[in-house]
């Protein structure tokens, strides 16, 4: 989805970096260039890291250029990560920042209120490529089954929508 919202900005490169070949014409119908981690182009500004992995994390380490940031969106848990800091880490001046998508960074927070971000978040969701990611549905008493079958890799889905059911007013 990050891929999905950049492909709109006047960006030089513009590049999904996946392991699953198996994703390539899902990136491509949005318009986004698909490669493997081997293929990607290095030098980067800005890398936005989302695999939740030590590979992906230390490439993004490896793809961002000179005083490049890393963006890391991953949520680990209370998993530990291990990460080679001590290759070009210090030497390229590499940052890398956490995501955190619940608070907006205080230095930012004076451009807009909550209440207008929130406008524009759902404005930019208006988009119909973001339809393309709602690829499963199952009703709310599933649910149980649909998180084992999103654990165990039975489920490939990336926005699985579930449906509550209908409220009646007495």
């Amino acid at each position: 989805m990050t891929a999905a919202l950049l492909r709109g900005f006047p960006l030089e490169r513009l590049q999904l970096v996946e392991v699953d070949p198996g994703k390539r014409g899902f990136v491509e119908s949005l318009g986004v260039e698909f490669v493997l981690p081997d293929d990607a182009h290095q030098d980067c500004d800005i890398v936005f890291h989302c695999s939740a992995t030590d590979e992906g994390l230390a490439r993004s380490l490896q793809l961002a250029g000179d005083e490049g940031e890393i963006i890391e969106m991953s949520w680990y848990g209370d998993r530990k990560v291990s990460l080679p800091l001590g290759e070009d880490f210090h030497a390229r001046r590499l940052t890398i920042r956490a995501s955190q998508v619940g608070v907006v960074a205080r230095s930012r927070r004076h451009s807009r209120t909550s209440r207008e971000r929130l406008e524009l978040a759902v404005s930019l969701l208006r988009d119909p490529i973001f339809d393309a990611f709602l690829t499963g549905e199952s009703q709310f008493e599933e649910l149980p089954e649909v998180f084992q079958g999103l654990e165990n890799g039975e489920l490939d889905d990336l926005c699985h929508v579930i449906a509550y059911p209908a409220t009646r007013k007495a």
